[in-house]
């Protein structure tokens, strides 16, 4: 925040949120502004039905009085949509805008068959799923979007995603903000995408690791990415291409679906194990063949993830050095005991004991979900933000 006066009603909403201030009295203290200016700018976000009254709190003054009455940012106001596209199947969720998935859809969809195909299905999914949630499509803030390529932030373009042909330098935003209206009569919203690990390594990260300052997911199913999150924040890198540790040369002669020879993703991706497995006369054809394989303790498949792991984790050890995260999750099709046996047996062997001394080598704990509540919670930070939360506030007249 800056001087007193620039203090505007999103910046109190935000303070009201994060809980470093959450009465009149903490708002006027932290702010400086008077009683009255913390009253005009909060009847505001009571008017726009964003903030409400909860329970008495503690006393502002030193000389007693009554409790004061507490300010809770009121979640119920509307809800966000959420989709996790991966290349052959995707999820599609309604969400509480504190994250709790209130309806959800999972179902085959193949990114190969364009993104006018998708789009246009997600925006069907997402009326179905609005009904089911008992909530109107008018309720609904914003969407969220995750695909399984590399995307600027700027634009919500994927720019050259190896495994999503047709996609590249596409208006998701625009398309699927179309679906949406075309599906349910409702206006546009706004619609923000990033990268599925990203959003992931996001939800994670809030859910589960919200003290944690330096913290990296790598999602290894058809191929192979990375989080990375920072202080809270997503870090992209320049233009989006963050984390994408699938290319990182490894020495093979295996071709890359980037088109390129020896990229880690070519020799230990779901998609690498699945092609060797099927070479071996095993019926597997992606991660998700794969995935079903090692829960039945198929003994080559446990083998090839044990190896795959291994190649990972040997990359893993420089990702490790460099970062120095407090937390390592391992999330995806391979993402089981058998491919983490292989990732940590390299990562502690090949890494200094300086940058693993403090660090918690995980799985996922939200599982399929993460992508999605990754998306919802990326669309509210965005809508909620101050500068964006004044913008809506004007133009509800407010």
């Amino acid at each position: 925040m800056t001087g007193r006066g620039q203090v505007s009603a999103g910046d109190l909403l935000e303070l009201v949120r994060s809980g470093r201030a959450t009465t009149r009295g903490a708002l006027q203290q932290v702010t400086g502004l008077s009683r009255a200016t913390v009253g005009q700018r909060l009847d505001r976000l009571f008017r726009a039905g964003w903030l409400r009254e909860g329970a008495g709190g503690p006393v502002d003054s030193p000389q007693g009085g009554r409790p004061s009455i507490t300010l809770e940012f009121d979640d119920e106001h509307a809800v966000v949509l959420a989709a996790d596209l991966d290349t052959r199947h995707a999820r599609a969720a309604v969400l509480s805008l504190t994250g709790e998935i209130l309806a959800e859809h999972g179902g085959t969809l193949v990114v190969e068959d364009g993104p006018e195909t998708v789009l246009g299905e997600l925006g069907r999914w997402f009326a179905e799923l609005l009904e089911k949630a008992g909530h109107r499509a008018s309720e609904v803030c914003g969407i969220g979007v995750a695909v399984p390529g590399p995307v600027d932030s700027e634009t919500g373009r994927v720019v050259q995603p190896p495994i999503m042909p047709g996609w590249d330098g596409y208006d998701i935003r625009g398309r699927l903000a179309r679906a949406f209206t075309e599906h349910t009569g409702a206006p546009r919203v706004p619609v923000l995408v990033d990268n599925d690990a990203n959003l992931m390594a996001y939800g994670e990260q809030r859910t589960g690791y919200p003290d944690c300052s330096a913290f990296v997911l790598v999602k290894v199913s058809t191929g192979i990415g990375a989080g990375v999150v920072v202080d809270g924040s997503l870090f992209r890198g320049v233009d989006g291409g963050a984390g994408d540790i699938g290319h990182i040369r490894v020495g093979a002669d295996a071709l890359c679906r980037c088109g390129s020879y020896g990229c880690l993703a070519a020799v230990a991706s779901g998609g690498a194990v699945a092609r060797r497995l099927a070479e071996a006369g095993v019926r597997a054809a992606s991660g998700s063949d794969v995935r079903d394989l090692l829960a039945s303790g198929h003994p080559e498949a446990v083998g090839l993830a044990r190896e795959a792991g291994r190649q990972v984790g040997d990359v893993l050890a420089t990702v490790v050095t460099l970062l120095n995260p407090g937390v390592l999750m391992i999330a995806g099709d391979l993402a089981g005991t058998a491919f983490l046996t292989g990732v940590r047996e390299l990562l502690y062997q090949r890494a200094l004991p300086r940058s693993t001394a403090h660090l918690e080598v995980v799985t996922s704990r939200l599982g399929e979900r993460a992508g999605l509540v990754g998306a919802g919670a990326l669309v509210v930070e965005h809508l909620y933000a101050p500068e964006r939360a004044e913008e809506r506030l004007s133009a509800l007249g407010v």
